[in-house]
């Protein structure tokens, strides 16, 4: 066995002068032990490296590229991975190009891991000032997930040459006087300062801007994880505003109300308005635009469907498709006005599979859903029915909350926990993608019948 000891968890100029040696020798990937400084070493294992050996190889330009992203990884078996790969490539050079191949996979994901930390730490350091002998000094706490706070020194202090500044990390310490970078040992949070005035100044901006109506927790997680956010003065507060965001929400609306004199009509536009810019899901991205509710605000009766079609989308008005001529067929034969009915989907953005110049309709899954919930709340608060019509599994998931099965709620009064009246029954596209035509005739007088005792709750 051969033993190699690095000098640093990311010394990449000892791995790769080692590596070639190794490799030049013949020695075989499990014939060889990495570790890093003092640490234990095998106890059969050789304490040197071979001599100069006489097997010259070549390896491409990528390769190196990769093994000097993913050495930082901190992974302890990097450094026995990446000669692994390199010993393939001296028989198999195309390799790398391989990206079926599990080894060359786990270490492109590696250099990913690596390349995503680098740009986490210029991202979310913040530098908070202290008084270093009357002359200003910043200093700033980071917690890698990688070895990368080295890889990422030349950024500092290139961005921040002007600036006199330490980085502390609990692996090790940089410090810049404007001139030189030094080195300094591993850290602890507690060595870096608290708020600076400066902080509570832009906490305080930071949470008058705050606006919930666009906030998309899973998507802020995954860009900046929980745990930077106390390293931050904004996302400090982040955890407070996600918890009271359904709370400043509802407030928002109701303000809105009370600022307009009670005027519920002014205050939907303001809604409306506002749901123009929706970001809450994805869906928004590849919709022509936001299908926001319709109708008489003081409506008795609110209509729920699944979500715009295309027609829908490209108007920009609710129900206005086939489904949508179908439900105004069903409603003149209950005996309904549609101008006295607050009709307004589940889902406001069309969701749709790309078929040649076609866009197909595809179902709203639970996410979806639940991302535009909270524009259903606030029109059910403006709106207060006497009556919610739920047409649909989807529309009734979002009434109820849970998933529900048509045939068993259809018909029948809910109460519902936010007031008024919960009633299910089905979309009217449900009677489009009937194959039996015989059947149609039935099931939309069915359809009929359910509307009349809806419109018979709501008075």
């Amino acid at each position: 066995m051969r033993r190699v000891t690095l000098a640093a968890e990311d010394d990449f100029a000892g791995w790769r002068d080692a590596a070639r040696a190794l490799a030049q020798a013949g020695v075989a990937p499990s014939d060889v032990v990495w570790q890093v400084g003092e640490q234990p070493g095998d106890l059969f294992s050789a304490p040197e490296l071979p001599g100069g050996g006489t097997k010259g190889f070549t390896v491409q330009r990528g390769f190196l590229e990769l093994a000097q992203s993913a050495l930082l990884h901190a992974d302890p078996q990097r450094f026995a991975w990446l000669y692994s790969l390199l010993v393939g490539l001296i028989d198999q050079p195309r390799r790398i190009d391989d990206r079926a191949d599990p080894l060359v996979r786990r270490i492109e994901d590696m250099a990913k891991a690596v390349r995503r930390d680098i740009h986490k730490m210029r991202a979310f350091v913040r530098f908070r000032e202290v008084d270093d002998g009357g002359t200003p000094r910043y200093v700033a706490w980071f917690e890698p997930e990688h070895h990368i706070v080295r890889a990422n020194a030349r950024f500092f202090v290139d961005r921040f040459a002007a600036m006199r500044w330490s980085i502390l990390t609990p692996e090790l310490s940089l410090h810049w006087d404007g001139a030189t970078l030094r080195e300094g040992p591993p850290a602890r949070r507690e060595d870096a300062p608290g708020d600076d005035p400066v902080e509570a100044m832009w906490k305080t901006y930071y949470a008058s801007t705050f606006n919930p109506a666009r906030l998309k927790v899973g998507a802020m997680r995954k860009e900046m994880p929980r745990k930077y956010w106390h390293n931050m003065p904004e996302t400090a507060l982040v955890k407070e505003l996600v918890a009271g965001a359904r709370q400043r929400e509802t407030a928002m609306v109701a303000n809105a109300r009370d600022a307009l004199g009670g005027n519920s009509g002014d205050a939907w536009e303001a809604l409306r308005e506002e749901a123009r810019g929706c970001t809450r899901c994805h869906l928004h991205a590849h919709a022509t635009q936001t299908v926001f509710g319709e109708g008489p605000v003081d409506a008795r009766m609110m209509v729920i469907g699944e979500q715009p079609g295309d027609q829908e989308d490209l108007a920009g008005h609710p129900f206005v498709g086939p489904a949508g001529q179908m439900f105004d067929r069903a409603i003149a034969a209950a005996g309904i006005d549609r101008a006295t009915l607050y009709v307004t989907n589940a889902v406001k953005h069309f969701k749709f599979e790309p078929r040649g110049k076609r866009r197909i309709h595809a179902k709203p899954d639970a996410g979806e859903i639940s991302a535009c919930r909270w524009w259903y709340e606030q029109e059910r608060l403006l709106v207060r029915p006497a009556v919610t019509l739920a047409l649909g599994a989807t529309a009734a998931r979002q009434m109820l909350g849970k998933v529900v099965t048509i045939g068993r709620e259809r018909g029948r009064a809910i109460e519902l926990a936010e007031g008024g009246i919960g009633w299910v029954t089905i979309h009217p596209s449900f009677l489009l993608r009937m194959p039996d035509k015989a059947r149609v005739e039935d099931e939309f007088a069915a359809f009929v019948q359910d509307l009349r005792g809806a419109a018979a709750l709501a008075g």
